[in-house]
Formats: C-alpha cells, sequence, structure tokens
C-alpha cells in the first residue's frame, strides 16, 4: 500500500525534519503507574485500535518518508496481541537499510517471553521503565508490578544481547533520595540511566505539584557525589547525556519543564486509533487512520504533509500551585510518552 508514496522528507514550517515516529500500540498497560493512569483506566474498544496491517502500513509510510527510527510504546506495547509479528514485518526496513534503528519501550512485566524473540528480528536495543529499586514502592507506584518480575525480565534481555537503558521519573519524596543508588545500579550492570520530570498529562490520582522535581535540582545533589562531565552522545530523542567519571556509565536528562527541547524536535506520535499527535504538549493532530481507509496509501501521504504544516513550535507544560492540572487531557498512556 506504500508504493505510491513518493519519497521525499518530513519537514515542518520550523524547518524540522522528522526522523522519529513513537507508535503506540496499545492503550492498555498491565500496570496502573500514578503519574501515568487513573486507577479507574477505561481502555479503548479494541474495534477503535488499529490492526496490525495498519499499524505496518502507516509506520512503512514514514519510512518511505525518511523516518530513521520507530519506537514501540504503549501503554505496555508487550501486551498487544500479535506484538511480535509486527516487529517481524518492521524489521525488513532494517534488513533493506531503510531504518536505521527499531526499538521499544516497555516496563518489563513481559520482556522474560518476548526479549529473545525482539533481539532475532533485529532490535539492539530497548528502554526499560523503573521508578524505584524497593519492592514495595515499586508495587505503590505502579499500583500492581512486581519489580521481581521486573528484573527478571531485564536479565532475560541482556541475556539476549538487547542493551537496556533504564527510565525514572524523578519524583519529589519518592524516589529522589534513592536515585544515586539507582545510578550505581544500572551502571554496574552496564545499563545507561536516564532522568525525566514528570509531565502534566490526563487528570491522574496524584498531585503533580507534590511530586514534581525540577531535573537541575537533581543534578545539583548528584553533582555532590559524582563528577557529570558533558557528553555529546544521543540516542535519537531529546536526552541530554553526562559521563559519570566514578561509573564509567552514562546519564541521562529528559527535562520538558526546566529546559525544553522544542527547537530541535524530530518526533510525533502515533496513537493506537491511528491519530498522529505534532507534539506531546499540544493537542494538534490527524487522523491517518482515517485517511488510510477511505482513501489509502495516496490520502495516507497528503495526511503526512498536512500534519508537516499544522505541527507546532513547542509546548507550554508548567507545573506549579497555579497549574496544577493537566496541560492536556489525555493520559500519557495514550501517546507512549
Amino acid at each position: 500500500m506504500t508504493s505510491t508514496i513518493e519519497a521525499r522528507p518530513l519537514i515542518d514550517t520550523f524547518g524540522r525534519r522528522i526522523s522519529y515516529l513513537r507508535i503506540s500500540v496499545t492503550d492498555r498497560c498491565d500496570f496502573r503507574c500514578q503519574y501515568c493512569m487513573a486507577e479507574d483506566m477505561q481502555f479503548l474498544p479494541k474495534k477503535e485500535v488499529l490492526s496490525l496491517d495498519e499499524l505496518d502500513t502507516i509506520a512503512s509510510a514514514f519510512v518511505a518518508r525518511g523516518v530513521a527510527k520507530l519506537r514501540l510504546t504503549g501503554g505496555e506495547p508487550l501486551v498487544r496481541r500479535g506484538i511480535i509479528e509486527l516487529v517481524e514485518r518492521l524489521s525488513r526496513h532494517l534488513k533493506s537499510g531503510a531504518l536505521g534503528e527499531l526499538t521499544l519501550t516497555t516496563n518489563g512485566s513481559q520482556l522474560r517471553e518476548h526479549a529473545a524473540a525482539l533481539a532475532r528480528h533485529g532490535m539492539k536495543r530497548i528502554n526499560v521503565s523503573v521508578d524505584t529499586l524497593d519492592s514495595a514502592k515499586f508495587t505503590e507506584i505502579t499500583r500492581r508490578g512486581r519489580l521481581e518480575q521486573v528484573l527478571d525480565g531485564i536479565s532475560a534481555a541482556q541475556e539476549a544481547g538487547l542493551k537496556v537503558k533504564i527510565n525514572a521519573v524523578a519524583l519529589r519524596g519518592f524516589n529522589d533520595l534513592e536515585i544515586p543508588f539507582m545510578l550505581r545500579w544500572a551502571h554496574e550492570r552496564n545499563m545507561d540511566l536516564t532522568l525525566i520530570e514528570t509531565m502534566p498529562l490526563g487528570e491522574v490520582d496524584v498531585d503533580r505539584t507534590d511530586q514534581y522535581l525540577p531535573l537541575s535540582e537533581m543534578r545539583e545533589r548528584l553533582q555532590k557525589d559524582f563528577t557529570l562531565v558533558a557528553d555529546d552522545y544521543r540516542s535519537g530523542g531529546p536526552a541530554r547525556y553526562y559521563r559519570v567519571a566514578e561509573t564509567g556509565g552514562r546519564l541521562g536528562f529528559i527535562t520538558p519543564l526546566t529546559h525544553n527541547f522544542c527547537e530541535s524536535c524530530n518526533r510525533v506520535r502515533l496513537t493506537a486509533t491511528g491519530e498522529l499527535y505534532l507534539c506531546l504538549g499540544q493537542n494538534d493532530k490527524v487522523n491517518l487512520r482515517d485517511a488510510l481507509r477511505s482513501g489509502g496509501a495516496a490520502a495516507l501521504d497528503e495526511m503526512l504533509d498536512v500534519a508537516m504544516r499544522i505541527k507546532p513550535k513547542g509546548h507550554d507544560f508548567i507545573i506549579d500551585r497555579a497549574h496544577s492540572g493537566p496541560a492536556v487531557a489525555r493520559f500519557m498512556s495514550t501517546t507512549g510518552g
């Protein structure tokens, strides 16, 4: 279906070239992380979710238009029925050289079952979200996850030859004192650690104002015990990295609030229902599912051009006492972060 798509770059009105597509293959998840979801989530009817064929067609259209990196997200992508089949299909673009990287962000709960297959179909590295190494706190923050299962999944991924990066949302009063320990733990196991500021997405059951921890503050704290040397390594996303002299590992910071990265944004996000969001913190979007179903590849290609014309300059994330509600109503799990 992508044969009618003319190979040409995706460039928005600010001159930014889009080279990175994040694909939410499902809004469902086996966890209910407090900063990401409400306790009583209402998930999408399965009939509204893109089929594997549609996911493949849309992703392939982006590859034809110059996207070099695909990241599968959720919800939890590994609970999507047929996820390994989708990975296998998309891996043909790795083999052809059209795609530079196919990767995935996961909570780690299903890695023991799927890690070997991910590696077999061309994945080289994955991100695993772990906010604490305390079993009780882990269950508290995820509402139903088991840390031991996730750690076993990480071991399975490394056994399969996957490079693992740990993502942790920095939360004041919850895991901020634990982060130095997490840094050492990750680096001892040859894993990078990336810290992320909590973002005002969706109406969740906690007070983000109390939880919000600027990573500029976290970095100052860490510099009392560690020597952080700026590193020009880039993973294709928004993280900015430092090399930690004492451990030899890398530490990343994703700072959408204290120092946004909008001027260099190279990303768009596809929801499980085919809506393409042009900014994580805005509501600008186009519906690729409807375009594909009504007009095939030509309509899909045209809608990608429309998307580039409406992609906003940046987001307006604020968290303080005057702005304690969500910046946008949709949950983080809808667009996969």
